[in-house]
C-alpha cells in the first residue's frame, strides 16, 4: 500500500500536474516501506492555515447521516459547496473536476469527503487544497467505482452507455463537468489528458517499488478505466 499510494500521488502531480501534497517513500532497516507526506496546514512560523474538509461543510458527522457519514453524498454537491464557499470557485472547480476524473481512472473507491479540503489561503480566502490520500484501491480490495453512494449526481444520472457497461464514459463527466459549473469551452480541453494514452504513466508504473505482479495489475486497471472513458 505505502508503494501504490506513492506512485498514485507521483502520477497526479507528474503526469497530469495534480496539485498534491509534498510526499516520499522510505524504507526501514528491514526494507519494510512507508509512505510520508508533508502537511499543508502549517505555516513556517508554526502557526496553521485554516482547513475544513467536505465532511464538515455539508454537515455531515457520526451522528448524521450515521458511521458512514462520509460516504453519503455525491460528487455533484461537492462541486456545488465549491461554489458556495469559494470566491474564486470558476478556477478552483476545474482543480476539483480533474481531481473526480482521476480518482475514477486510477481506481481510488476511497475519495469519500474527508478525502477533499478547502485550505486558507494567504490572502484569508479559502482554495482547493493539495490533494492527498490518493491511491489505487482496487489493487487490494474488490472496490465500486466512486466512494460516495450517490456517485457523480445527486439525482442518479447515468448515460445509456454507462447503463450497458455499468462503468460511467465520457459522456458521464461531461455532464457532470457542466453540473458542477464548468465552462462548456473548458470541458473537451480538460477530459483530454485523461482521454489520451499517457506513455509516462506506463514508464513510473514500472519504475515504481510496487512487486511485478501488482504492476501489471495497475496497469490493466489504468488501461481498463480508460477504455470505459473513452466510450461512446
Amino acid at each position: 500500500m505505502p508503494a501504490n499510494e506513492h506512485l498514485t500521488m507521483q502520477i497526479a502531480r507528474q503526469v497530469y500536474g495534480i496539485n498534491t501534497a509534498e510526499n516520499a517513500l522510505i524504507f526501514f532497516r528491514n526494507a519494510t516501506p512507508a509512505y510520508i507526506t508533508k502537511r499543508f496546514d502549517v505555516k513556517e512560523n508554526g502557526g496553521k492555515w485554516g482547513k475544513e474538509d467536505f465532511a464538515t461543510l455539508a454537515g455531515k458527522t457520526k451522528d448524521n447521516p450515521g458511521a458512514n457519514f462520509k460516504y453519503e453524498y455525491s460528487y455533484e454537491e461537492i462541486g456545488i459547496l465549491i461554489q458556495k464557499f469559494v470566491p474564486a470557485w470558476r478556477v478552483e472547480i476545474e482543480k476539483y473536476f480533474s481531481l473526480v476524473v482521476f480518482n475514477y481512472l486510477f481506481s481510488n473507491g476511497d475519495a469519500h469527503l474527508k478525502n477533499f479540503s478547502l485550505l486558507e489561503s494567504p490572502s484569508g480566502d479559502y482554495l482547493l487544497s493539495p490533494a492527498y490520500d490518493l491511491i489505487n484501491t482496487r489493487l487490494h480490495v474488490d472496490d465500486t467505482d466512486f466512494a460516495l453512494k450517490r456517485g457523480l449526481f445527486a439525482d442518479d444520472f447515468k448515460s445509456e452507455q454507462y447503463k450497458i457497461s455499468g462503468h460511467p464514459s465520457k459522456r458521464d463527466f461531461m455532464e457532470f463537468a457542466l453540473s458542477i459549473g464548468v465552462a462548456q469551452s473548458r470541458v473537451e480541453k480538460l477530459l483530454i489528458p485523461f482521454l489520451e494514452r499517457q506513455f509516462f504513466v506506463e514508464s513510473l508504473i514500472s519504475r515504481s517499488f510496487l512487486s511485478e505482479a501488482d504492476k501489471r495489475g495497475y496497469l490493466l486497471m489504468y488501461n481498463t478505466r480508460r477504455n470505459y472513458l473513452t466510450a461512446h
